[in-house]
């Protein structure tokens, strides 16, 4: 990793959430103080069980988040993009990270430190309040992916999980958006790579997705959408 500088004022992300909740004349004090850091893909940022550094932002780039799970499996807990917010889940509980994250690509993250963070959240209401709501959808999004996965069978939870990152990252001359291997598919979805690859590949002979090396393409959203449609997809 190391370090560059990304000028908040003239960066055209326009999801980032910092932009979107601190107006411009209220940023001056607060993003002077934040850190900039390029990873290359597969560089871990965040070690779980690490001191708490901030929240990080992504500038640009793609991340995963992770949990250690039974004999130490890393889970698969989260896919984020271009303005989502990485190390929200200790901040303000805890001195530790309770993730780990990587880089799924070459990414530029920006760094807010707890003092920096905690100096916005007490002088902006705005953007505490905004918070607030971020941190009430990520816990109803955590619920309801534990109610989906104790009712899915496999085949159910790897269509799901391609219906998400298909929702996510969109699809670019007709593959979705992201490097995932077999391996990282089954974590997030919960299974085992022998059964994703197993999914996958029947998923394919039914003519429902198709693949180019990690790339996975969906041809039949809707149909793919109505083998889930019990579990509330939307």
């Amino acid at each position: 990793m190391k370090e560059e500088q990304i000028i908040c004022y003239s960066c055209t992300n326009e999801n980032c959430f910092i932009k979107k909740h601190l107006h411009l004349e209220q940023m001056t004090q607060y993003v002077s103080k934040k850190q900039n850091l390029v990873c290359k893909k597969s560089d871990r940022f965040i070690t779980e069980g690490s001191p708490l550094h901030g929240l990080y932002f992504i500038c640009k780039g793609k991340v995963k988040t992770v949990k250690t799970g039974i004999n130490g499996r890393e889970q698969i807990v989260r896919l984020t993009k271009n303005g989502d917010i990485i190390g929200f889940r200790g901040f303000g509980t805890g001195q530790k990270y309770l993730i780990g994250a990587y880089a799924l690509e070459d990414t530029v993250l920006c760094n807010f430190s707890n003092e920096t963070m905690l100096e916005i959240l007490k002088q902006v209401p705005e953007f505490t309040y905004a918070l607030m709501l971020f941190y009430a959808d990520e816990l109803n999004k955590s619920e309801n992916n534990i109610r989906k996965i104790a009712h899915m069978n496999v085949r159910e939870r790897v269509i799901d999980l391609l219906l998400y990152i298909h929702r996510k990252f969109g699809q670019i001359d007709g593959l979705i958006d992201i490097d995932l291997s077999r391996k990282e598919i089954a974590d997030f979805a919960g299974t085992t790579e022998e059964q994703a690859i197993r999914v996958i590949s029947t998923l394919k002979k039914e003519a429902l997705i198709k693949t180019v090396g990690k790339r996975i393409g969906i041809l039949e959203v809707a149909t793919l959408r109505s083998e889930i449609m019990e579990h509330k997809y939307f």
